[in-house]
């Protein structure tokens, strides 16, 4: 392998990447740099996101430069802002032996009175959106006279953002006789008729196989019912404690809804989609670069341009229409050297959009079982020793104190202790998880029919156990919710759900039964009336809720079963008659 020195690479830029960790030439910069320093002809470079694209044009870019000219030599042409300011920043850290080069990113969303005031002072490299380019070039603001570089970065995402007229108005007012390069992932009809329109013998430069996932990236699915995808994603953030990824949901209101829940339970998660503030894109987005959230649930528009090398995960929520969008968010794993998976979390309807998408990418999905509860309790037992073990210890500070904390606890076996130590951190999550079932998709096998040729019931016949179970302790009142662990509804969620929504006291939970369509709860008789108010139509992940006071000759288990008038909300006593007839009191249908 050849060092950058070797590929041609200036001084002044060679001391800049070194001071940036830069070592060796990865294989699209290694094939990129000599092209565009010593051949003639144009580039099409088909190369995922995070293979060192900025770089493999960059630094040549910069090094063709003249800085004693103040005229606009080079344009780069990217899709979103984000991606406009991450490409200069590159370019100012690898030019920072180059006082005299001047890049500026132009973009909308910011002054563009301040962008017309540093375009007059005279700029070689411009970074741009394809919008506010126009706008500054209508205005006259903008000369592309002397340009002898354009370059288009993740020119299939501006192709589908809409901007194939924007490129081809730009691409009119540069000179002819530029040296033009397109950067993408995948190549798409209109690629190639731009290649054939503007550039000139243009050399096709291939860094893995043509519209494939990054190589590095483990392909893995769940299948789930639809009503268990959130269920399979809590499962799948608890089973990595150390998950650092992005949750691609396919609307701006599933983005919202699913990043709400996440937050709701404890998750460092944020969302980022169209219906927010550039202001507030750009926090959320800047805590997700320092790890401050560890989840960011997006829309694929909303994640264009974020450049993060270091996620462990992409989560596909919901699988894209489209193949090569898939390939954009499994390419931004695994990048850098480093390893990635991506996760579909899908249901059964799902699978042929699956067997298409491997067709394409030429890798194959490996169908994984939904985290246990055992082997998730087992892996953050396990990371928890490990942080435990790793971590730092100030013994200077920490003698001042140890002393009396080995008295007070000295008691205690080492068994003891770091049983004691690990309750501290995981009672929540044994609560939780606690029965919980396993929620992998099984094709079941239609109910079997009796000798009058009904349909058999899948509960039990009713017993004394089972009227015991909806019978209220003493001092006590039984309440009957219609969600239950099929719901993916367990003893946290009802203790969350009363805490939100229950005004005045905290209401004290007795026992609590958890069945696969619905659940009894015990709360003191004082707080029943209350406790039912506040839960009458609140809603659980789209199901609306129905309680009362469980009476014991009711049969809960069978009135579950059948929907509801108003999407699981209608009071039991109103789905049977005494002699067990469907109808609303009976009624024929």
């Amino acid at each position: 392998m050849k060092t950058f020195e070797e590929l041609g690479v200036s001084q002044p830029l060679l001391k800049a990447i070194e001071e940036l960790g830069f070592e060796q030439p990865m294989p699209v910069q290694e094939q990129v740099i000599p092209h565009l320093l010593n051949k003639l002809g144009d580039v099409v470079a088909l190369a995922q996101t995070g293979t060192g694209k900025t770089a493999a044009f960059g630094l040549p870019v910069l090094q063709r430069t003249n800085a004693q000219s103040a005229t606009t030599q080079a344009l780069i042409l990217s899709p979103t802002r984000e991606l406009c300011l991450q490409i200069a920043a590159d370019l100012a850290d690898f030019s920072k032996y180059m006082p005299d080069v001047k890049v500026l990113p132009v973009y909308g969303g910011s002054s563009i009175e301040s962008q017309i005031r540093a375009l007059r002072q005279g700029v070689q490299i411009i970074v741009a959106t394809p919008g506010r380019l126009i706008d500054l070039i209508n205005r006259g603001v903008v000369k592309l006279d002397n340009v002898h570089t354009v370059i288009l970065d993740e020119a299939d995402e501006m192709l589908n953002m809409g901007f194939l007229d924007s490129i081809n108005e730009i691409l009119d007012h540069v000179p002819d006789d530029r040296k033009m390069l397109m950067f993408s992932a995948t190549m798409p009809n209109e690629i190639a008729r731009i290649a054939k329109k503007y550039m000139h013998n243009p050399q096709e430069f291939v860094i893995g196989t043509r519209n494939e996932g990054a190589a590095n990236v483990k392909h893995i699915y769940y299948m789930v019912n639809a009503r268990d995808k959130y269920l399979a994603l809590k499962r799948a953030a608890d089973y990595n404690p150390s998950i650092y990824a992005i949750v691609f949901c396919r609307t701006r209101r599933e983005t919202q809804e699913v990043a709400d829940h996440l937050i709701q339970d404890g998750y460092n998660a944020e969302a980022l989609h169209g219906d927010l503030s550039q202001q507030q894109r750009d926090i959320v987005m800047k805590k997700f670069r320092d790890g401050v959230i560890s989840m960011l649930v997006a829309t694929d528009v909303a994640a264009r341009g974020l450049d993060v090398d270091d996620l462990t995960h992409v989560v596909n929520y919901g699988l894209p229409d489209d193949t090569a969008v898939y390939t954009h968010r499994s390419g931004r794993t695994g990048r850098a050297g480093k390893t990635g998976v991506s996760i579909a979390i899908i249901h059964s309807r799902e699978k042929g959009k699956l067997k298409d998408i491997e067709r394409i990418i030429g890798k194959q999905f490996e169908r994984k079982e939904v985290p246990s509860p055992q082997q998730i309790i087992e892996k953050q037992l396990y990371s928890l020793a490990d942080k435990i073990e790793k971590v730092s210890v100030n013994d200077e500070e920490m003698n001042k104190y140890t002393p009396g904390v080995i008295k007070k606890l000295g008691w205690l076996s080492n068994e003891d202790l770091i049983k004691r130590v690990l309750s501290l951190e995981f009672n929540r999550l044994l609560e939780y998880y606690k029965d919980a079932p396993k929620i992998d998709f099984i094709d079941e096998k239609p109910a079997k029919a009796d000798k009058k040729g009904k349909k058999e019931f899948d509960s039990a016949p009713r017993t004394d156990k089972e009227k015991d179970r909806r019978t209220a302790e003493k001092g006590m009142e039984r309440i009957y919710v219609n969600v239950g662990k099929g719901d993916g509804f367990y003893a946290a969620n009802l203790i969350e759900m009363l805490n939100k929504n229950v005004p005045g006291q905290r209401v004290d939970v007795g026992r609590i039964d958890l069945l696969p369509r619905y659940s009894l709860f015990d709360v003191r008789k004082k707080d029943a009336q209350r406790v039912l108010g506040a839960l009458k139509g609140t809603d659980f992940f789209g199901k609306r809720l129905y309680c009362e006071i469980a009476e014991a000759n009711k049969d809960y288990a069978r009135a579950a079963t059948r929907k509801s008038r108003d999407n699981g909300g209608t009071p039991p006593n109103e789905f049977f008659d005494k002699k067990g007839r469907g109808g609303r009191k009976g009624r024929k249908r």
